[in-house]
This record gives structure tokens, C-alpha cells and sequence, in this order.
């Protein structure tokens, strides 16, 4: 089931942050145990200056999200909604293909 997206208006205070509390959400979950968490973890531990680390890391996922921000902003200006949900799909669909793939290969006995 595809949801529609979040739509908001400036004017309404409740818009802006129930779109604030959803984006959260869904990062700090996707976030969560991933391979950044793993590596800031290890570069904390071994370094031994975890605000170095923690500074670092949180500038560095500033910067991927003001990449995947301006490209979500530029892709709603040149490609149709309705499309832009179907190549979003497809490209999960494909990532998890070759995700699993490589995990089936993995566990395969040589």
C-alpha cells in the first residue's frame, strides 16, 4: 500500500511538526544499529575522544541528508509524483535483490 505524502502548510504550526516528528522518527530508526552507528562506535572507542567523533559523524550525516534533501527537492520539480514513488519502489526492490543475493551466496557452501 502506497501512502500518500506528508503534506503541510506553513500556516498551520500542527503541519510543521507533525512533518519534523515523522522525519525524525524515520531516520533515528533507519539509523539505528546501521554500519555509521557501528563505525562511530569503533572510532569512539579506539580514538578515546568521543566528542571529536561524535562532532564528525553528526556533520557528516548533516551533509548526506542536505544531499538527499536537495535532490528529493530538485526530483519533485522534474519528475511526477505518482513515477517518482514507482522508481523509488523499484530501486528498493533492486537494492534488496542484490542485498539478499549477495547474503544467499554467502551462506552457500563453497
Amino acid at each position: 500500500m502506497v501512502e500518500a505524502p506528508l503534506q503541510t502548510s506553513d500556516s498551520q504550526p500542527t503541519g510543521r511538526w507533525v512533518l519534523f516528528v515523522s522525519t525524525f522518527t524515520t531516520v533515528f530508526l533507519a539509523e539505528l544499529g546501521d554500519k555509521t552507528q557501528l563505525a562511530t562506535l569503533l572510532l569512539s572507542a579506539q580514538s578515546g575522544r568521543p566528542l571529536l567523533v561524535f562532532v564528525g559523524a553528526a556533520l557528516a550525516l548533516v551533509s548526506t541528508s542536505l544531499v538527499g534533501v536537495l535532490l528529493g527537492q530538485w526530483l519533485s520539480r522534474h519528475v511526477p509524483p505518482r513515477q517518482l514513488e514507482r522508481l523509488a519502489g523499484g530501486l528498493m526492490v533492486i537494492l534488496g535483490a542484490a542485498i539478499g543475493g549477495r547474503a544467499l551466496v554467502q551462506l552457500l557452501p563453497s
